[in-house]
């Protein structure tokens, strides 16, 4: 039970993890997990130390710049989901980034791929301005209130660009941003109006960004929010559901100088629908606990109810669902299909990194369908069963195949205890990755691959072969691609 919660609120647990959690209840090890803000923040520190996932700069003879180059940011987040010890808000970031999906390359067309990796990417402290990365916002908000979050995604400049916020103003009001805030982002398809979007599209009129600096040099110029208040559009906003903090379906007239009330206004009321609180519950419920079966109605009722009665607080929802029955019983694992981020770090993690890159791991999970920092578009990607083809799953075997050709030495003198028969060496291999259960004939192939070539003597050339190859084999398997 252990490994399940390490895998669901984590991405796998290597055999020191294990260990380390050995005296928790699952209850306990729930609790600590979502308390993530007591264990260190120090991840990034640990970039470039023995014993790690290395990263290899994308630009050669220059220093590694996860702010500012693409690819280095994506080596980092990986990094990241390997390495954290709060693997909780890791997870949380990834669901948000898809919840809120935001393209790198429509950012980049339009203030230069530096500036948008920045503004993805750039954590505050190591790049100019008080503006921090769409990421680094989830990192920091990701369990706290969604209310809080929305306002700070809707001030987001890769948001603002994303999404054309930045060219909405009171003579032309923009629509895209108000459409997915309603759709994507809180209450859902078929739960508003085309007036409702038309409404708030004007609400949001003169939220934008401007650039601090010479925008060509990247090292000291940034892109910051910034409300422009002769471009708000002062009149009163109607709409077909309340709008809490002035009571009634209006809000109503207001100086331009208040204007940036009216996007709090509307922000407010959508955190606070029922609708937004029950989709929320979905999809974390499908991303955490279960989404190969039907939803259990009554506990995505209860985790509405936690979020509402927890002045909007995800963490309140997220604890609800993780100390349910169903959660708690171990009835349900393996009913997640990793998504291919997960599968890499969990992969990793499970197996070790010694002289391998995260560089190594960004065509293979782009292969396999998923570009940390592009989403496919504004609906994120396709997850569930969606994740898998025919080139997907060849990409995933790939995958497994490098990592095993770059752990072979340490598999072996990890399995050689286990090594005297291949009965013991399986039976080791499959505890250690955990996949969901093997039918008998999948048992019975992987048995019998290590049996193939000859009589079973365990020398060390052939526990060196066998093990990498058959660790190669589980990973590789559709078993393995639940966690």
């Amino acid at each position: 039970m252990i490994a399940h919660v390490l895998r669901r609120l984590g991405c796998g647990a290597s055999a020191a993890d294990l260990a380390s959690y050995a005296g928790l209840s699952p209850t306990a090890l729930i609790n600590q997990l979502l308390d993530y803000e007591r264990a260190p923040d120090d991840v990034d520190a640990r970039i470039g130390q023995g014993g790690h996932l290395g990263v290899t700069p994308t630009q050669r003879n220059e220093p590694f710049s996860p702010n500012t180059n693409l690819n280095d940011a994506r080596q980092r987040w990986v990094f990241r989901l390997v390495h954290s010890r709060r693997p909780l808000q890791e997870k949380m970031a990834l669901f948000w980034h898809n919840h809120f999906a935001t393209g790198h390359s429509k950012v980049a067309a339009a203030v230069t791929p530096a500036q948008a990796t920045k503004m993805m990417a750039g954590k505050p402290g190591e790049i100019p301005g008080s503006q921090r990365g769409q990421i680094e916002t989830f990192r920091q908000m990701a369990l706290g209130s969604f209310r809080d979050l929305l306002v700070e995604v809707a001030r987001d400049p890769a948001m603002l660009v994303w999404l054309d916020g930045r060219q909405n103003t009171r003579q032309n009001p923009q629509e895209n941003f108000a459409r997915e805030l309603m759709e994507l982002f809180t209450m859902g398809v078929g739960t508003f109006t085309e007036d409702d979007v038309k409404s708030a599209a004007r609400v949001f009129t003169g939220w934008s960004i401007r650039l601090v600096g010479d925008r060509a040099d990247p090292a000291t110029s940034y892109y910051e929010f910034v409300f422009n208040q002769g471009q708000h559009d002062t009149a009163a906003k109607d709409f077909s559901f309340p709008i809490p903090a002035v009571g009634g379906q209006s809000i109503p007239a207001r100086a331009a100088s208040q204007g940036q009330q009216d996007g709090v206004d509307l922000i407010d009321a959508l955190a606070r629908h029922p609708l937004t609180a029950a989709r929320l519950a979905r999809k974390l419920y499908a991303f955490f606990i279960d989404e190969v079966h039907a939803p259990d109605e009554g506990l995505i009722a209860a985790a509405a109810s936690a979020y509402l009665g927890g002045n909007l607080s995800i963490r309140a929802l997220l604890q609800r669902l993780l100390q349910a029955p169903q959660f708690l019983s171990g009835a349900l694992t393996h009913t997640h299909y990793s998504w291919p981020a997960e599968f890499v770090a969990r992969a990793i993690r499970e197996t070790g990194a010694v002289g391998l890159s995260a560089s190594n791991t960004l065509t293979p999970m782009a292969n396999m369908g998923q570009a940390l920092y592009e989403p496919r578009n504004v609906s994120g990607w396709a997850t569930g069963p969606a994740w898998f083809s025919t080139a997907t799953t060849l990409a995933r075997m790939n995958f497994a195949a490098t990592l095993m050709t770059s752990q072979k030495a340490a598999l072996a003198a990890e399995a050689r205890p286990h090594a005297a028969t291949p009965e013991r060496l399986l039976d080791y291999l499959v505890a250690r990755y955990e996949p969901a259960p093997l039918s008998g004939d999948a048992y019975g192939g992987l048995l019998e691959y290590l049996r193939d070539g000859g009589a079973w003597t365990g020398s060390d050339a052939q526990v060196a072969t066998k093990t990498a190859g058959l660790a190669r084999l589980i990973i590789g398997s559709s078993e393995y691609q639940f966690s």
